[in-house]
């Protein structure tokens, strides 16, 4: 166990949660006096951007993950611990946590988001979400285990669902993810399965509303609509999920598609521990805070990236739920606390944008930097070296690169390995007959 606080020569942050924010926030700290703890059930931080890489085979797990402690081996006043968050109690500033309880001087809220089902827990139930390296690698065992099984299925009805693939949500990991599954069907589907056909397999991107990337300019979701349909996705616009039973996923309009896999990239909701105020609690389960990140009603208390909501005049809708977003507000919530402890006032945060992007398969890309626009090749080699640049640790670049680099001249690079079959809840009417080709 950590000192005590009577015990302790300088005031302990606790960060909860090693994602963007949380990593951010904690490297600011260093060579200061402050005592830095960092707890998160996993020892490793995810580089979340790339997660569909994995889901699709282009990357293993650990070339997008990057040990914590590794990290901060250099920075003294660094601890962390692994372990789930159970509770926070604001009146004794107190954290619970499987391992043992720990009192904290600041606290910062950085638990990120998981998928939001909008309350249809039949969809919740069959659909594959992918807000972890564990369900990446389930989508990418699922994927292949479907494919496995339309080989044994020599009726072309029978094997219809287990070729189609629908992507529910139209934002980047939605685009991105659907492009890389047709890219698979194009480059990889004759190849491994010669029993079947590449007019077989179906992808299929739902979005509710009337555009794909909707956060992003007209004319870069107009480009990359363009691009899904060059590369065969089915692109359904406007088109809402009302219900999946793990055999078919019905639609507003009365539609219909047999399937077996449906990934779910609609919607995200904050994740966070015991002890919060529900009056503080806003829309997508996100923990309200100030102007300078602080919750409200909790002293000392800050909530950084997809877990916080903050709202304000020039914010009423609170700030997107991206990567810079968080790394901005755990420079600054770090800033603030030094701040504080030293009696200076700190102006309230402001989100700078840098841009955004998405890549839609090999080649194609939008890029969007304020009025400026990119698409194709050009705007795919901005995509990768962006990421590139940004995923932890030297070997992790390395082998990006290089499967990148495979991939590109070969159309074919992979690991399309079952290593963890995936078993999905029995469908609500299995078909359990087939005839051996």
């Amino acid at each position: 166990m950590l000192l005590d606080r009577s015990e302790r020569s300088f005031p302990r942050v606790i960060i909860i949660g090693g994602g963007f924010g949380g990593v951010e926030a904690a490297k600011q700290f260093k060579d200061k006096e402050v005592e830095v703890l960092l707890i998160d059930r996993n020892n490793f931080h995810t580089f979340q951007p790339l997660m569909y890489q994995v889901a699709t085979g282009t990357l293993a797990a650990d070339a997008i993950s990057f040990p914590i402690r590794k990290m901060f081996k250099s920075q003294q006043n660094f601890r962390f611990r692994m372990a789930e968050v159970l509770q926070i109690d604001q009146k004794e500033k107190i954290v619970k946590t499987s391992v043992g309880d720990y009192d904290y001087d600041y606290l910062i809220i950085a638990t990120g988001a998981t998928s939001n089902f909008f309350g249809n827990k039949q969809v919740e139930k069959y659909a594959l979400p992918m807000k972890s390296i564990h369900e990446a690698l389930n989508i990418r065992s699922y994927v292949l285990q479907n494919l496995e099984e339309a080989v044994l299925r020599r009726n072309l009805h029978d094997r219809e669902r287990y070729l189609n693939f629908v992507v529910v949500g139209g934002g980047p990991t939605g685009v991105e993810l659907s492009g890389a599954i047709a890219e698979i069907q194009l480059h990889m589907l004759k190849k491994d399965y010669p029993e079947l056909s590449t007019h077989e397999m179906k992808v299929f991107l739902v979005e509710g509303t009337g555009k794909v990337l909707g956060a992003l300019s007209e004319k870069s979701s107009q480009d990359a609509e363009r691009y899904l349909k060059e590369l065969g996705v089915n692109v359904m616009l406007n088109t809402q999920v009302t219900g999946y039973d793990g055999n078919t996923i019905t639609f507003s309009n009365g539609e219909s598609i047999p399937t077996k896999t449906v990934i779910w990239g609609a919607g995200v909701m904050g994740q966070f521990p015991a002890g919060i105020a529900a009056e503080t609690i806003q829309r997508g389960n996100r923990i309200q805070t100030d102007g300078q990140c602080r919750v409200e009603g909790m002293e000392n208390v800050y909530a950084i990236g997809d877990v916080a909501a903050m709202i304000t005049d020039s914010t009423p809708r609170g700030l997107p739920g991206v990567a810079p977003v968080a790394q901005q507000q755990g420079k600054y919530v770090a800033k603030h606390i030094l701040s504080t402890m030293n009696n200076q006032t700190v102006e309230n945060f402001k989100y700078f944008d840098k841009g955004s992007m998405a890549t839609v398969g090999r080649n194609r890309a939008v890029v969007d930097l304020g009025n400026f626009h990119m698409k194709g090749f050009l705007a795919w080699m901005t995509w990768m070296f962006v990421h590139l640049v940004s995923i932890f640790g030297f070997r992790n670049k390395l082998v990006t690169f290089v499967n990148w680099s495979i991939k590109f001249f070969t159309k074919n690079s992979g690991i399309r390995l079952i290593i963890n079959r995936y078993t999905r809840p029995e469908a609500e009417k299995e078909e359990t007959t087939y005839q051996h080709s």
